[in-house]
Formats: C-alpha cells, sequence, structure tokens
C-alpha cells in the first residue's frame, strides 16, 4: 500500500495522498516549483496540501545551505496544544461555557502581567509591543476547541500520556500573531524571497528572530489554554505542544542542511494531534520517525475551498445559526460571519481520509479519536493582530 501513497512528483518533490485523496493542481504546481529553488534537496507534501501564496501549505522542504523565510511563512511557532481539563465530560454544558468565554478575545488585564514577565524570562523572551496580542487566538484557521475522547485505540499509549476519557480536553491552534507577520515582512523588504546562507548578514538575525518567535507563540498558547480554563473554572495539565510552522537544522539521509515546515508536524517529536475541521474529529497518533515524509506529517486536515468563495458557496443552504451547531452534536462560537463561513466544515477535507493516507504511508500509528464540543473562533466581529487585522 505505502507504494501507492508515497508518490514521485518530479525528481526533488514527493506527495503522500492516495489517489482518491484531492489534491489541487495549483498546490502540485506550487510544489514542484519549490522543489527548485537554489540548494532545495528535497520536498514533500502532506494529504492535507493546498495551495498558499506562491508557497503551498501542508509541506515540508529539504534545503542544503540555504534558509528560505517565505517557506516558513508570516506564522512563524504556529502550532497546536493539547491540554487534559479537570472538567468532567458529564458535567460539561457548551451553554453555560459560552457565557462563561465571553471576553476572551480581549487583551488579557494588567493582573495577568506578574505571570507573562515570569515566563518570559524562562523562556529568554524580552517584552515588546506585541505582547498586547499574548492570549489571544487570531483569525483564518486558529481555534481553541474543548474535546472528549471518543475511541482509543492505543490504551497503553494514551495512559502514558495521562489522558483520562472522563475529562474534556483543550486543544489550542494559534501563532505568534502580529510578530510573525512583522519579521516576515522585514525579510521580504531586505531579500525580497532569495534565501539567505549562513554568510550573509541576515541568517543568523533572521534565526535568532524566528527562534524567539517559536517562543512567543508557544507562550501565546499556554496563555489561551490558561485564560480559558479560569473562564470556565477549571484546570489542566499540557499533554504536548508541538509547531508546525518553522525552520529547524536536520540530518536528512546523510545529508546536514535544514527542514524548513509550513503547515507539516513534525515526526520527530513524539506523539501529535492531527485535528479536522471544527465538525470533524481529531486524531492523536504516534508517529514511527519514517523519513518517507521529511520527519514530518499532515498538520489538518486541508482546505478545499479558497477563502472568500465559501459564504456564496453556502449561504443559500446554511444560516449562520445552522453553522453554529455540527453534525457531530458540537456547538461553534464565531460572531465574525465571513469566518465562520470560511471556516466550515464543508470548506475542509475529512480528517479521516488525511489520517488513513499518513497511516497506509507507514507513517503514524493511531492513539485516539476526539470530538470536538465546544469550538471557539472569536466573541467579536473581527479579531485585531498587533493593530492589523488578522
Amino acid at each position: 500500500m505505502m507504494g501507492n501513497i508515497v508518490r514521485t512528483i518530479s525528481e526533488r518533490a514527493t506527495l503522500i495522498a492516495s489517489a482518491s485523496t484531492w489534491i489541487e493542481g495549483l498546490a502540485i504546481e506550487q510544489l514542484n516549483k519549490t522543489a527548485q529553488l537554489p540548494d532545495m534537496v528535497s520536498v514533500t507534501g502532506m494529504p492535507d496540501l493546498h495551495p498558499g501564496r506562491g508557497y503551498p501549505v501542508g509541506a515540508a522542504f529539504f534545503s542544503r545551505e540555504r534558509i528560505y523565510p517565505a517557506l516558513v511563512g508570516n506564522d512563524i511557532g504556529c502550532g497546536m496544544g493539547l491540554w487534559q481539563t479537570s472538567l468532567k465530560v458529564s458535567k460539561f454544558t457548551p451553554e453555560k461555557a459560552e457565557k462563561r468565554l465571553n471576553g476572551v478575545t480581549s487583551p488579557l488585564s494588567t493582573s495577568w502581567q506578574p505571570y507573562i514577565a515570569e515566563r518570559q524570562l524562562a523562556l529568554n523572551l524580552s517584552p515588546g509591543h506585541f505582547d498586547v496580542s499574548l492570549g489571544t487566538i487570531g483569525g483564518g484557521n486558529h481555534f481553541a476547541e474543548f474535546q472528549q475522547l471518543d475511541e482509543i485505540y492505543g490504551e497503553a499509549d494514551v495512559a502514558a500520556l495521562g489522558m483520562n476519557p472522563k475529562q474534556l480536553q483543550l486543544l489550542v491552534h494559534s501563532g505568534s500573531r502580529g510578530l510573525g507577520q512583522q519579521i516576515l515582512m522585514e525579510q521580504i523588504r531586505r531579500y525580497n524571497h532569495d534565501g539567505l546562507v549562513a554568510l550573509d548578514d541576515g541568517f543568523a538575525d533572521y534565526l535568532q528572530q524566528h527562534n524567539e518567535a517559536v517562543r512567543w507563540a508557544a507562550l501565546n498558547r499556554e496563555l489561551i489554554a490558561l485564560r480559558f480554563l479560569e473562564a470556565v473554572r477549571g484546570k489542566a495539565e499540557r499533554v504536548l505542544d508541538v509547531t508546525h510552522n518553522l525552520v529547524s537544522p536536520a540530518q536528512f539521509r546523510g545529508v546536514s542542511g535544514w527542514i524548513h515546515r509550513k503547515g507539516a508536524t513534525p515526526s520527530d517529536q513524539g506523539v501529535v494531534v492531527i485535528p479536522g475541521s471544527r465538525g470533524d474529529y481529531t486524531y492523536l497518533v504516534k508517529p514511527t520517525n519514517s523519513d518517507a515524509g521529511l520527519f514530518s506529517l499532515a498538520h489538518g486536515a486541508g482546505r478545499k475551498w479558497k477563502r472568500g468563495d465559501c459564504q456564496s458557496r453556502l449561504s443559500h443552504k446554511y444560516s449562520q445559526s445552522d453553522l453554529q451547531r455540527t453534525a457531530l452534536g458540537s456547538r461553534v462560537i464565531c460572531k465574525d460571519k465571513t469566518l465562520l463561513y470560511d471556516e466550515a466544515p464543508q470548506a475542509y477535507k475529512k480528517c479521516e481520509s488525511v489520517v488513513s493516507d499518513l497511516e497506509n504511508a507507514g507513517l503514524i500509528i493511531r492513539l485516539a479519536r476526539l470530538k470536538p464540543v465546544l469550538t471557539f473562533k472569536t466573541d467579536k466581529g473581527h479579531q485585531v493582530s498587533g493593530g492589523k487585522l488578522s
């Protein structure tokens, strides 16, 4: 089966997807184009591959000596954090939780400052003007979602993670907000889309800023989780936190270089989650550490439709209130009409097909399936990031 899933697209480009998995032609064109960049050794598209702004999303790229900030993109450090909460599934009421979550998209109050300062010191982060966005989700496909363990396939592994099916889980997907955007825009202003080699003045400077943004994004997810838990009067223990937009030094088949991941979850950092849309399941999986996917996995279900097209496709059939309930019985909080349609489950692939492709390619072992209970996008009409709409 693996030979039918791991497909050679060109000399340096591979696609991990079955023939039945829909991949837009433009995404494959972008993958091939990226494979031709100077110093690029190998690129791999995941089953959630879809077109991005010049470069595909849902892919990993391995270069020998050159790094490409544009491949990482503007949301440096974006990733997934999973927490097991103290809240009992049997006692959780989404309607009550929604009322308590009112206002959680606002900047954190000054009462959080001592904790933020403590964590910034521990993470070697300097205070900055983007810190006003700490603890906020942002727009696009970012979210916070209360989930319940729906099916367990690997009991020993799930138990080792300390996960209990009687307790709610909290999944947070967010990144570096306006900070990452500023870093990328400065790179493009100075170097266009050209890569950087170690002798370039900007090489070490970008990596230093990139690494800070990765740590900032992890702190942001932590603060989102904490403020959500405070609002619903719960506590939690972190299960995992994995970044899927970053560049890292790596060895690939005897060659030293750099792995760029844009919407690709690392498979060399232990157990990870692969979420579906807000009306779909999330899967907890254990990577097999195969290098067939450039030590990477899909980071989610992947888009089928472009943002901006969704409202015209769906509004004649679904009202806003229809989209605030899902086929799985979960509830969605999203007061932004455009975002509500753009992030509708119909705009995404089924997560089961993405996970099946990874499984059949020999890249993962399924551990559990999680079902959404309450998905939070925004309680406002717009999201503000560093003074800009995101």
